[in-house]
């Protein structure tokens, strides 16, 4: 099947990319999903959680602005706020007062989240290990490294104008 154009003179995907678009989709899908239920199963760790949690891990003193972390992980600032809150319910995180803005917060983990992440990480990342690594051939890992990056340039092209 030939790409058509639509009307505003871009070429519409042809059958086969469309079969691999969804492929895709479904694909990510189920993997996401299922990584998300061994976790939240091994460690009452939701994703979104987890994703928190190792963005925190992973900054600058252990600590983000609110605003800084929702830029970082890719969430509009209320949907965070609204998981924060969530979590600081259940000890996981603290936001702080910021030293150099008043009307500012930092967040951070508490010794417990800290804990929660530490013990979650590991069964986390051999299930990581089972459903994609395993699934792939190092030169098949490669590839879909590429991919990403390709896509993310791509994206980031078109976000930027």
């Amino acid at each position: 099947m030939v790409a058509q154009e639509n009307r505003a003179g871009r070429k519409t995907p042809t059958r086969e990319e469309l079969r691999v678009w969804r492929s895709y989709m479904e694909t990510t899908g189920r993997l996401t999903t299922l990584l998300g239920s061994r976790l939240q199963s091994t460690s009452s760790i939701s994703v979104a959680d987890y994703e928190v949690m190792l963005a925190l891990s992973e900054a600058p003193e252990a600590r983000f602005r609110s605003s800084e972390l929702a830029s970082q992980m890719g969430w509009e600032r209320s949907r965070l706020s609204h998981h924060l809150g969530r979590m600081e319910k259940r000890g996981l995180i603290q936001r702080v007062a910021c030293a150099d803005d008043s009307r500012g917060s930092e967040i951070l983990l508490t010794p417990e989240g800290a804990d929660a992440f530490r013990r979650c990480s590991a069964p986390h990342l051999r299930d990581i290990r089972e459903l994609f690594v395993d699934a792939l051939t190092p030169e098949q890992l490669a590839g879909v490294a590429k991919t990403v990056d390709a896509l993310s340039a791509h994206l980031d092209r078109i976000e930027s104008k």
